[in-house]
């Protein structure tokens, strides 16, 4: 294409009725920007103290080593003009090589034009040495405490995300050719896109992930054939389906997350571990939550348990007529699983066979990644909130859960959508990813203070239902399986947490992948691999060393596990009783109800 072909297309009919265009949709920008609700500034950012320190700190290293630090900016700006000078000795010759650099591989740097057009890579190059500069600023940061040292690193890693090229469509090629090609089109869809997100989201700034129209629960996803059989107001009880002549008599009730929908595990035929688990011939009740609005301000943790745990339980005894379950808890709901039987021990209650968890955490002493948003000014920030509203609103969560890797699940989809005017794919996780619930008021904070900051459980023990609930008087026969790249529950935490359980009998899984894809991995796929070892005495990269890989599935390596504590095969139920008859179809109504309603 020639450069009088460009003046042609962007001085077309379409390419000037498409910019007219944009003067509308920015009157809607405009109002739907203006409907936003104040938000507390503590939930976007640390407060100023953590940037205080970090430059008194910085000045006290200009003091103390002058000259260190002169020749760290001498670096930079020796750098930049070298970069500079060595882009217009390379342009004078009227041949381009792109020098090779840290960005191989990456995937927003992915167009050719990065390498092969002079403007673009002397962009990218300089970049990197931006991007250099302030992670070196950061990492020769003296005198700050190991805490704010990490979330310093954190916010500026942010920071240089944020300031990417790809961002921004002066500097992204992708969006620019694809902004020539369609007329200007894209640029129009993007900003219909932006719009349609920010009318969606009250004026909040919500990438939509996925297509929305794509599925409808119960019928494209969350399909497996079950009943709801029990109902408070906390959770609805399904029942599923049996599809084997006999089934093991000890029923399992799975407590999935509450800061999710229970559907994940639930996706379609090919991944559905509530499928799966009934094809091995078990009875299995699911808990679907409640998602809170402002009249859960006062549930607590007790309330999950007493209307959750122990409903359940109670409920799942009399209609299978069994004196014991096993249970299975996913993430936050395996932590709470964990209080409970502390609780149930406590009372001399042996309803609850074994327990199996998934991506669970019980001891916090390291937070981890989380370790930037679980420091008091966040804390007080998400407590002002709830406070106010009543509820901690799911976008919070699903943000932070986000910015943890912030340009594959915030940055990237936004350039598809807004720059390059792309409509969401239709992809089932990602739709579930988006379909987030709120949480209850007095829960979140109890679980932020009590169990993430203070660690009340795996220490001193946590106050509740007029108990002392701590981590050693789990001593049913457990199960634990963690993921290996788990950004939300590290491996080694969930390990250290099941080292100090008083069960006698304890296995211990490590599964590669991350917190979903390495608990929703069915072995018909074949794909991720897991670590054992009998070893629990082990300190955790010991322990890692000394494993046994097997490749394939962790499922089939439970079930096993299960086998042994459900004892012997009985005639299969159907859902529900004469005292608990069906009150709808799987997947129920409460998975059904929105954040934002």
């Amino acid at each position: 294409m020639t450069t009088n072909d460009n003046a042609a297309e962007l001085n077309s009919p379409e390419m000037a009725a498409n910019l007219e265009k944009i003067e509308a949709l920015s009157e809607r920008l405009i109002k739907a920007v203006s409907g936003k609700s104040k938000a507390n500034p503590a939930l976007s950012g640390p407060n100023q103290e953590l940037f205080s320190d970090a430059m008194t700190a910085y000045m006290k290293e200009i003091m103390d080593n002058p000259a260190k630090v002169f020749e760290h900016q001498a670096a930079y700006w020796g750098k930049s003009v070298k970069h500079y000078v060595e882009a217009q000795q390379t342009l004078a010759k009227g041949k381009f090589e792109a020098p090779s650099d840290a960005f191989e591989g990456d995937r927003r740097f992915a167009n050719p034009l990065w390498n092969t057009h002079p403007y673009f890579n002397f962009v990218k190059q300089q970049y990197l040495i931006n991007a250099e500069a302030i992670a070196q600023a950061v990492e020769d940061t003296k005198d700050l405490d190991p805490k704010e040292k990490q979330r310093l690193t954190y916010f500026s890693q942010q920071i240089i995300d944020m300031m990417a090229p790809t961002n921004f469509l002066g500097t992204n090629p992708d969006a620019l050719e694809k902004a020539v090609a369609t007329e200007g089109r894209s640029l129009l869809d993007g900003l219909e896109n932006l719009v349609a997100d920010l009318e969606a989201n009250d004026g909040e700034l919500i990438v939509k992930l996925a297509d929305e129209k794509a599925f409808q629960l119960g019928e494209n996803i969350a399909t497996t054939p079950g009943k709801v059989i029990y109902r408070n107001k906390m959770m609805e009880l399904i029942q599923y389906a049996p599809v084997t002549e006999t089934v093991h008599e000890t029923p399992i009730i799975m407590f999935p997350p509450w800061i999710n929908k229970f559907y994940i595990l639930d996706l379609k035929k090919q991944n559905s571990l509530i499928k799966w688990i009934t094809e091995q011939g078990y009875t299995l009740f699911v808990i679907s939550w409640i998602n809170p609005d402002d009249t859960y301000a006062d549930v607590g943790l007790e309330d999950y348990i007493e209307d959750g745990y122990l409903a359940a339980l109670r409920e799942v005894k009399a209609i299978t007529a069994q004196e014991q379950v096993n249970c299975i808890g996913y993430c936050i709901a395996g932590t709470t699983l964990s209080l409970t039987l502390s609780l149930l021990k406590k009372r001399g209650d042996k309803s609850i066979k074994s327990a199996t968890f998934f991506t669970a955490l019980t001891d916090f002493s390291d937070q981890g990644e989380f370790t930037p948003f679980l420091q008091n000014d966040f804390i007080d920030g998400i407590e002002a909130e709830v406070n106010e509203r009543g509820y901690l609103r799911s976008h919070i969560m699903g943000r932070t859960f986000s910015f943890l890797r912030s340009n594959d699940l915030v940055y990237t989809p936004a350039i598809k959508s807004y720059m390059m005017g792309e409509a969401p794919p239709a992809f089932d996780l990602l739709f579930w990813n988006g379909d987030g619930a709120n949480l209850p008021g007095k829960m979140s904070v109890q679980y932020l203070r009590s169990l993430c900051q203070s660690n009340d459980f795996a220490e001193d023990g946590f106050e509740l239902m007029g108990e002392t609930l701590m981590l050693k008087d789990v001593d049913v026969p457990i199960c634990s399986i963690a993921c290996e790249t788990d950004h939300i529950a590290a491996w080694k935490s969930c390990y250290r947490g099941v080292q100090q359980m008083g069960s006698r009998s304890k296995t211990f899984i490590v599964t590669q992948s991350g917190h979903i894809a390495g608990i929703v991995n069915p072995p018909s796929r074949n794909k991720y691999g897991h670590y054992t070892n009998d070893d629990m005495k082990l300190e955790p990269n010991e322990w890692f060393d000394q494993a046994k890989f097997t490749e394939g599935s962790w499922w089939p390596r439970w079930e096993s596990w299960l086998k042994k504590r459900s004892g012997k095969q009985i005639a299969a139920l159907q859902p529900g009783d004469s005292s608990h008859p069906a009150l709808c179809d799987a997947p129920g109504t409460y998975v059904k109800l929105s954040a934002r309603r």
